[in-house]
């Protein structure tokens, strides 16, 4: 990969669970009415076919990882996790009373946190029968959960199989112990191992691994170490990403300073060593930071154009209606966009009100829609057309202009009314969707909203 591209395009950029991203959605959020009437909408024009997903954060961690940008919350109280679960699924039922007599049709779970198995398997259990109890289960459900290696146990990977799990995806970040260490992340390659050697035992169908770049004291040759450590484990996909150092937003990342990161340099060199073993190792670039083989559900996805990218992250399951549920949680109806309350205490302060947790969200425009649409396409299968009146406004024009240097460059192609990203431009699929978003463009950030795109 050429490093003078690398670095030309490497300025900060959004990574696109969604457009508007949310630091653009309309400063006044839906009211729990138009919110209820979106949601509603989507539900009934897409249950039947398509089913619903559901995304649920659980928070709960024992220590801080501190690299970490998710919502979290410490402690090793575990007797929070009853009055959590009790929330959730008090909210769930907020829902129920908004889809009506019509039973939902659930075709995608997903734990996130947090730490999810901070959470004992039979609170796990107990979660997940609550929110299937009164719901249809699709033909073609998945199931999938974040797994710490340090706190994953095997009783929890035969609890959540039980229940319907086939998914896991494990956070290993890196296996060197300087980095480990100086991002407060406590597992060993042994528990890694093991952790996908069982799941796999037990019969779960896909094992993801997160591995990231540019973390506190890490190195090209730790990276190295790293890959070939992944390699052997073969974990069906890859997510391979960019630390975001943010430390105005997250206080824990204060434990270690700039000086602590490699340099600009020597970040953009671990990158090309990981992602260049990754495709040695016959690993397909099937989107932004996602890699996966070609017996992989999401490769052949992005093959077949199935492939979609929510605020989970790449799935193969497409629905238009997502509910996130719990603290800090968005839900996506395609045609808007909420987040739930971000601390524990005010999110069950709404809830025991018999309220929707929500505190900010976005009601799409027809251009946002639009955009939207081209946005989606380019991250999940690297081209869009807009042949289709439905698939123009004045933005895609101005995009097509913004784009003549990376034209020039050979990393796009450009056609009468199609957009192709090329092999080379892969690494750069989020420059090319800034220049179609609109909203940053009409108000770009005096101050680091976004990681580096690279």
């Amino acid at each position: 990969m050429d490093k003078d591209l690398l670095f030309k395009y490497n300025t900060p950029g959004p990574r696109y669970t969604s457009y508007p991203t949310v630091p653009y959605w309309q400063k006044t959020p839906p009211t729990q009415e138009s919110w209820s009437n979106l949601a509603k909408k989507a539900f009934t024009v897409s249950n039947q076919k398509e089913g619903i997903s559901l995304y649920v954060h659980l928070p709960f961690c024992e220590s801080l990882c501190t690299y970490c940008g998710c919502n979290t919350r410490i402690t090793i109280n575990h007797a929070v996790e009853t009055k959590y679960i009790n929330a959730v699924l008090k909210e769930w039922e907020m829902y129920f009373s908004i889809f009506g007599n019509e039973k939902p049709i659930i075709r995608e779970i997903h734990l996130g946190g947090g730490t999810p198995t901070f959470f004992s398997p039979e609170n796990l259990t107990k979660l997940i029968n609550g929110l299937t109890k009164n719901a249809g289960i699709h033909p073609n459900v998945q199931f999938g959960f974040e797994a710490h290696p340090g706190n994953t146990t095997d009783e929890h990977l035969q609890a959540l199989y039980n229940v319907g799990f086939r998914r896991i995806s494990i956070g290993v970040q890196d296996f060197n112990p300087i980095v480990l260490a100086i991002i407060n992340r406590h597992q060993t390659y042994e528990q890694v191992a093991h952790l996908t050697r069982k799941a796999r035992e037990i019969g779960y169908t896909s094992v993801n691994y997160d591995i990231v770049y540019g973390l506190p004291q890490q190195k090209t040759c730790y990276m190295m170490e790293t890959m070939f450590k992944v390699i052997k484990l073969k974990p069906d996909r890859i997510a391979f990403y960019s630390y975001a150092h943010v430390p105005r937003i997250k206080p824990g990342q204060r434990n270690f300073t700039e000086m602590d990161l490699p340099d600009a340099d020597k970040k953009m060199a671990i990158y090309e060593t990981g992602r260049n073993a990754l495709e040695l190792a016959g690993y397909k670039d099937i989107g932004m930071d996602h890699f996966a083989l070609e017996t992989d559900e999401l490769y052949k996805a992005q093959t077949e154009q199935r492939l979609h990218r929510n605020f989970m992250g790449y799935t193969d399951t497409r629905t238009q209606l997502l509910i996130g549920l719990g603290a800090s949680s968005i839900s996506d109806s395609w045609n808007g966009y909420v987040q739930n309350e971000k601390k524990v205490e005010d999110y069950y302060k709404r809830i025991n009100a018999g309220q929707l947790p929500i505190i900010r969200g976005h009601e799409l425009t027809a251009d946002d829609l639009i955009i939207r649409r081209h946005i989606l396409r380019l991250m999940t299968q690297f081209e869009t057309t807009w042949t289709s009146k439905d698939d123009v406004c004045e933005e895609v024009y101005k995009a097509v202009e913004r784009l003549s240097e990376m034209e020039a460059d050979e990393l796009i192609i450009i056609e009468p009314y199609h957009l192709r990203i090329t092999e080379g431009g892969k690494a750069f699929v989020r420059n090319v969707c800034m220049a179609f978003d609109a909203r940053l463009w009409e108000s770009v950030p005096q101050s680091a909203l976004f990681s580096q795109t690279v």
